[in-house]
């Protein structure tokens, strides 16, 4: 007869080979998971070592290309803007170093600069509107005609519109009592600041965009109101061309909301303007624009193209 004892020796192997099995068989998965998880691993270190040398081989390729266009936008543009002259609009925020960099290139391109008006953020201040309405009435000259429903910034972009571009050959590089006073009672009014002749009636004109979207409140009419500057000059002039960095293309920016707006029709953007390659475009947005004819470039949204397309023939203008 098995006893007791017997009894409890088996239990107690059965309990021993159950736990051992748990852990062999457990040791088992655990070497089984690392191994995979150490695979997954490698192949996420290698995939990520691969991103890096693409980004830095693409980043090589980008500089060279820079490069290479800084050295030869001289020649890219050669002549292209012959006889015509430029006036440089700065909006609040916008790169010092892009707007030095097309007034180089405009002068290489045979254009004369005549010199570079800075929108003060004072202008587009909210509280500031009725005053901007005011002084547009009393500076407005008999030759600016102004719709009835037109807004105070509508208002103030074609009465300095008048004062800062010509479609008259006779009056570019003029300067007259009129456009003197226009810009005279918006610098006093802190409106604007001037640099150069700006007065002397350019037949084109650049604005530079802000190198961020305004983020403040009521930004959007910020836009709105160098939108309708923007439109003015081209209207005023032979053509407008606003450009910017790539922000300036995203949610928010002003070259945005002007594609978003009626001013795409007429007015050129180009949202790669602080790069030797966006400044060349801008130059060659110019020389379209002298054709009469407009388009958005670059590579943010709402762009046509990087340039236009087909590109317009060097020396052609003048």
């Amino acid at each position: 007869m098995i006893d007791f004892r017997y009894h409890l020796v088996s239990i107690v192997a059965i309990f021993l080979a159950l736990a051992l099995g748990i852990v062999l068989g457990s040791t088992t998965l655990s070497n089984s998971v690392s191994d995979t998880l150490r695979q997954q691993a490698n192949s996420a270190a290698k995939t990520a070592q691969q991103a890096r040398v693409a980004q830095r081989d693409l980043q090589h390729q980008v500089n060279g290309q820079e490069q290479f266009t800084k050295v030869l936008s001289s020649q890219l543009v050669e002549n292209r803007l012959k006889g015509q002259s430029v006036v440089l609009i700065e909006t609040p925020g916008a790169g010092n170093d892009s707007i030095e960099q097309v007034s180089g290139l405009a002068k290489s391109a045979g254009a004369a600069v005549t010199g570079r008006v800075t929108i003060q953020k004072k202008l587009l201040d909210d509280d500031q509107r009725t005053t901007v309405d005011e002084l547009s009435a009393q500076l407005k000259s008999g030759d600016v005609e102004i719709p009835a429903d037109a807004s105070a910034y509508d208002k103030a972009g074609a009465v300095l519109a008048n004062a800062l571009v010509t479609k008259d050959p006779a009056k570019s590089g003029r300067e007259d009592a009129v456009g003197g006073a226009v810009l005279n009672g918006f610098k006093e009014a802190g409106y604007v600041t001037t640099s150069g002749k700006p007065g002397q009636h350019a037949t084109l004109a650049v604005m530079v965009a802000p190198a961020a979207p305004y983020a403040y409140d009521g930004g959007g009419e910020d836009n709105e109101a160098l939108i309708s500057l923007a439109a003015a000059l081209d209207g005023a002039g032979r053509g407008t061309v606003v450009g910017g960095p790539p922000t300036s293309a995203q949610e928010g920016g002003l070259i945005a909301a002007l594609r978003d707006s009626d001013a795409a029709d007429s007015v050129s953007t180009v949202d790669v303007v602080d790069t030797a390659s966006g400044q060349v475009v801008t130059i060659l947005a110019l020389q379209k624009e002298i054709g009469g004819k407009s388009g958005q470039y670059g590579t943010g949204a709402g762009a046509s193209g990087y340039l236009p397309s087909p590109a317009p023939t060097a020396g052609k203008n003048g």
